[in-house]
């Protein structure tokens, strides 16, 4: 087990490693370095790590497969088989994305109850002797001679600095990222009045699942159409997950828009109006639609969950003419699998299309131009938006973590900095701890090979 912070011979908040943010990559990414010897400490301003998928309620894991391949492996594969072993899922299922909307794509998922998922976070980050700071809000970046060197931490004693080797930003938001003045898109004012839309996830328990599952696709539609028309529910889905063997329903039904995720008011003001819509949705489910007649309102998420904020400008821009067209790399560290997934910024609709294969995605793309000393993780790396579209699902985000904590960790055998990596050092040493980062390695990896 990798020495922690604070021991004989350590200064007090000295760190190889530095993960800011414990959703789905930063959690991936924290195990990954801490696995590959470093002392690493991973920061998280919830009281759990696991992020859209606990805090938010998004109780499911999306972008594992394309069509029938499975493209993300390693440490996130990981991660689920530990997830069913727990008894928090059944292991991957059929799903139908946005079922109740005009174009909708049936993909394979991983569904799951967020309270085994935390609980399941904690011991993996244990296990290999991660320090975890739960509420823990990123303050700032500490950046000496054109290198982010540590982060500032305001915690519940007040504000101290912990120093790093090398610091991952996995906050979504590129927070470590833009503090530090690395150069950001989606800051601009006609996007931030068109951002996709926010979600608050809740929880209904007493569901008839089998029931709203056998209904078929035009009747969901037809209710979903009744709900907007009527302005009680806000969005062309009805989707919902369900805990294994559960009578519940987690749903992703509200759609707040017109709303700023980086600016303080909007972003309260999202939590209450999502409340508000979350009353709306559960009273047209229990008055029209089969299967909800008796549902109650369990519970709900406790923040909202959020598509699109700031993005970096990396050393490349992932397109979504690279993913679409298959675009291979020398230095890809990760495997996307779609789908291409943009939401209405204004309207109720959704684009949502499939890739035709697994898409590389380079080690570039999490590389700040102009700052070193910084990886970036999740959906904040340098992607257009569309290609953030196809790339910010979590099975992604995790194997980009994946990426993320080893990449740090080679900077530390080879004594090296993010700046002067050799992706094939990093790539020699995911595929030695089960990634997938060609077709050629999924075909292996399904085949059973070593």
């Amino acid at each position: 087990m990798p020495g922690r912070a604070g021991q004989p011979g350590d200064m007090p908040g000295d760190y190889d490693v530095i993960v800011a943010g414990g959703g789905a990559s930063g959690l991936i990414a924290a195990v990954a370095a801490a696995r590959n010897g470093a002392r690493t400490l991973l920061v998280e301003r919830e009281a759990c790590l696991g992020g859209t998928a606990t805090a938010a309620y998004v109780a499911q894991y999306v972008g594992f497969y394309n069509g029938n391949t499975q493209a993300v492996w390693g440490m996130p594969y990981e991660l689920t088989r530990r997830i069913i072993a727990a008894g928090g899922s059944s292991d991957f299922g059929h799903y139908t994305m946005a079922e109740a909307a005009e174009n909708p794509v049936t993909i394979h998922h991983f569904p799951f109850n967020p309270e085994i998922v935390k609980i399941v976070a904690d011991e993996m980050a244990e296990e290999c002797g991660v320090d975890v700071l739960l509420h823990a809000q990123i303050a700032a970046a500490l950046v000496d001679d054109g290198a982010v060197r540590g982060i500032t931490v305001e915690g519940i004693g007040g504000r101290r600095d912990y120093r790093g080797k090398v610091v991952i930003d996995g906050t979504g938001d590129a927070v470590v990222a833009h503090s530090a003045g690395v150069p950001v898109m989606g800051e601009e004012d006609e996007i931030r009045l068109s951002r996709q839309p926010i979600t608050l996830a809740f929880r209904l328990s007493n569901v008839d699942v089998a029931r709203f599952r056998a209904m078929p696709r035009e009747q969901k539609r037809g209710l979903a159409l009744k709900g907007l028309a009527s302005n009680e529910l806000f969005w062309e889905s009805m989707s919902f997950c369900s805990t294994p063997n559960g009578h519940d329903a987690i749903c992703l039904m509200s759609r707040i828009t017109g709303l700023d995720a980086l600016d303080d008011f909007d972003l309260s003001a999202a939590e209450r109006i999502g409340r508000q819509q979350i009353k709306s949705i559960v009273g047209f489910l229990t008055r029209e639609v089969p299967g909800f007649e008796r549902a109650i309102l369990a519970s709900i998420a406790s923040r909202v969950g959020v598509r699109e904020t700031r993005r970096i400008e990396g050393q490349y821009l992932l397109s979504e003419d690279d993913i679409m067209q298959q675009r291979r790399f020398e230095d890809t560290i990760a495997l996307g699998c779609g789908p291409m997934d943009v939401h209405d910024a204004h309207g109720t609709g959704i684009r949502l299309y499939m890739p035709p294969a697994p898409f590389d995605i380079p080690m570039r793309s999490m590389l700040p131009r102009d700052m070193d000393g910084l990886i970036v993780t999740g959906r904040a790396i340098c992607a257009t938006r569309e290609a953030n579209g196809g790339a910010r699902h979590m099975a992604t985000a995790m194997a980009l973590g994946q990426a993320a904590g080893t990449m740090a960790a080679v900077c530390l055998r080879d004594g090296v900095t993010p700046a002067t990596l050799d992706a094939q050092r990093v790539r020699a040493l995911l595929r030695r701890d089960g990634a997938a980062l060609s077709v050629d390695d999924c075909a292996r990896l399904m085949g059973g090979g070593a």
